[in-house]
Parts: structure tokens; sequence; C-alpha cells
């Protein structure tokens, strides 16, 4: 299994997948076609979640998404939050901007619906 790399667009995050645990999706996500850029990343997951290392981190720094993006990212998180069932560690790391409390309580939403606990870590 190889590492996933892709370099942000004006339309679509910069997405950095590790088989070591780190994985990174920043930037802007407003793809027109969510599941058309989602479907890669998901299914990369999925085949990094049946043989995970120990720890996982993902740090997620988005300052804009639209709601198909909302979807796929939740899809995502959840075939990760498995891992835990494992016995494997997981750490997510969700970014916001200062006063930008739509992306602060969307993180506060997945965090709820998923039952992970998630770093909030606040950006100037």
């Amino acid at each position: 299994m190889d590492n996933l790399l892709i370099e942000s667009t004006k339309k679509t995050p910069e997405v950095s997948f590790h088989t070591d645990g780190r994985m990174r999706i920043s930037g802007r996500s407003i793809p027109e076609d969510a599941s058309k850029f989602y479907d890669e990343l998901f299914e990369w997951v999925y085949y990094y979640c049946q043989q995970p290392p120990e720890s996982t981190t993902m740090d997620i720094e988005l300052e804009y998404f639209n709601s198909g993006s909302s979807k796929a990212l939740l899809h995502i998180l959840r075939a990760l939050s498995d891992i835990l069932k494992k016995g494997n560690k997981l750490t997510i790391n969700w970014y916001y901007e200062e006063g930008d409390d739509d992306i602060l309580e969307r993180g506060e939403y997945y965090e709820s619906i998923l039952e992970v606990k998630f770093n909030f870590i606040q950006t100037d």
C-alpha cells in the first residue's frame, strides 16, 4: 500500500495520507462532485484500516467545505474510528480559525456522532 498524496486546487483540499499513520486534509473542499473526489480517499482509508499501525493521527484543517464534502468527510472519519475497536490509538486534531464558529461546530457535531474525542485547535 502506497501513501496517498494529492495537491490542493481551488476547489479541492490537499491530502496527505501516510501508511505510518500520519494523515492530513487541509484547505478548501468545494468540489462539484464530492463523491468523485472523496471516493479515492475512502478506498485508501478502507484498506488502511485493515491493518493500521498502532497509532493514527488525522489532522483536519479545512477553512471551508460544502455539504457534499461534509458527508464524505464523516464517512472517512467513521471508517477511521473503527480502528479503535481493534485496540489501536486514534487522534483527531480539528483545526479552526479564531471566530470561525461554523467550522468549530461542524467538528463538535462529528465528535458527538462518532463518539470519538477530538482535539480542537484554534489558529490565527
